[in-house]
């Protein structure tokens, strides 16, 4: 598939350490609580507050958490007005980065992105300078296991998936956005446990950066992702496996 990045490889298995931090929670309780004051409190009705409520149930967030940030979002508990903001900028070697936030301090936060920017060798840019890059699909990820890969990827394709992309240990299915809960509930019914689902920005096409740039892109990509008020962040740069490992292993 053009546009995959391997970026999505490291979120995935920075997922328990951020848990760890009290972070990723965090994240997704902000969500829960954007979803629910865009489009109420009702999840039959409400698609985004449905997948909230599913993403943090893949990261095993408890029931109550997920209660109270409804609550929240509702406002029968105080809570500061939470707004989104999308930040471009471009990383070391020209690496486009897309940053996607929930912030209650929309000036804190983008000189917080700001400063992660220009102290790794990169830069903010203008709006609309790097969102052309990106489009917006379903992404399901699958720990492959003892799975048959083959057999893997023909269900998720029967089940409405535009693209399956096996990864060393798990594999990436892609959907329109508007298939993501159809597939995923197909796939489930067949006996398949989905790892995680989202509606994720994926870079229509990719570069490769010779191994310092990319450690230092990384390295960039991994301060973003850190900040409390960050949702989402996404790079059009396709890493190669050796520079991946070395970066996990200074983790």
């Amino acid at each position: 598939m053009s546009g995959h990045s391997k970026w999505s490889s490291i979120k995935h298995q920075k997922g328990v350490a951020d848990a760890r931090r009290g972070k990723l929670f965090t994240k997704l309780t902000r969500e829960i609580i954007l979803a629910v004051r865009e489009n109420g409190s009702n999840s039959e009705t409400n698609y985004h507050l449905r997948l909230a409520i599913q993403k943090a149930k893949d990261n095993n967030m408890p029931s109550d958490n997920i209660e109270r940030a409804i609550k929240r979002g509702e406002g029968t508990q105080g809570d500061a007005t939470l707004s989104e903001l999308v930040l471009e900028g471009y990383g070391p070697g020209g690496a486009a980065i897309l940053v996607e936030a929930l912030t209650d301090n929309r000036n804190r936060t983008i000189q917080e992105v700001r400063s992660i920017f220009s102290r790794s060798g990169g830069s903010l840019g203008e709006n609309g300078s790097v969102t052309w890059l990106f489009e917006q699909k379903g992404l399901i990820t699958i720990e492959i296991g003892n799975k048959d890969i083959d057999e893997l990827s023909l269900q998720a394709i029967d089940a409405g998936a535009a693209d399956v992309i096996p990864q060393a240990n798990y594999v990436e299915i892609y959907t329109k956005p508007e298939d993501l809960e159809v597939v995923r509930k197909t796939l489930e019914e067949n006996n398949i446990t989905v790892s995680s689902a989202e509606l994720a920005k994926i870079p229509k096409t990719t570069v490769q950066l010779e191994e310092q740039a990319a450690t230092q892109a990384l390295k960039l990509l991994n301060k973003l992702e850190e900040l409390d008020d960050t949702r989402s962040v996404c790079s059009n740069v396709d890493f190669q496996d050796d520079v991946l490992e070395k970066f996990r292993n200074q983790e």
